[in-house]
């Protein structure tokens, strides 16, 4: 079976565009599924159910990749579950990127931002590890809340910089830090982002 996926980044936008690419790509409507949300913010509800219900021999059409991830990392998160799923994926305006069929073209431009994907994580670790280092030469470290272990408070300024750098989802951060997503917010909480926090939630 075949699925559609739209998204525009606020509730003024059209979907009309993407919804006409992909019903004259022979998509019923009740197969497409759409959101309408920032691409920066994690909860995709639409996605989420479509990513759930679709099984072993399905694909996903979308118009364009940037309709469907947030960035290099979360697409070839995104491949690498439908790859294990075994469900395909096409986007329409970028045909280099068909899983459809047994394409070593298509293979390979994966496997490019897989490895591309990797890099930003490595540059994100390593920008992180100076920025703690940096911080503990400042004394900033000293200031974590009572009650947190060494460790934790180590963890819990992991997670400002993480906020701060927008990259990694909260998935991602949580599972990297082995720490639960109430965590996550306690932790940024802590670190004096309660304000930010009530008009970003990722």
């Amino acid at each position: 079976m075949v699925f559609g996926y739209a998204r525009v980044s606020t509730m003024e936008q059209s979907l009309d565009l993407q919804l006409d690419a992909l019903l004259k790509e022979g998509i019923p409507q009740k197969n497409i599924y759409t959101d309408k949300v920032s691409s920066t913010k994690e909860a995709r509800k639409s996605l989420s159910k479509l990513l759930k219900y679709v099984r072993d021999g399905d694909t996903i059409v979308v118009w364009k990749l940037d309709r469907l991830a947030r960035s290099l990392i979360h697409f070839t998160n995104l491949m690498t579950r439908l790859k294990e799923k075994g469900v395909r994926f096409r986007s329409i305006t970028e045909p280099f990127i068909d899983t459809t069929e047994k394409s070593s073209h298509s293979e390979f431009i994966i496997n490019i931002f897989a490895a591309l994907a990797q890099l930003e994580r490595d540059i994100i670790i390593e920008r992180t590890k100076a920025g703690l280092e940096s911080a503990r030469r400042r004394g900033k470290i000293l200031g974590a809340p009572k009650g947190l272990s060494k460790k934790n408070q180590q963890k819990a300024v992991l997670c400002e910089e993480y906020f701060n750098n927008g990259v990694l989802t909260v998935t991602e951060i949580c599972e990297r830090l082995n720490i639960s997503r109430a965590t996550y917010y306690k932790y940024l909480r802590h670190r004096g982002l309660s304000g930010k926090l009530r008009s970003y939630k990722r």
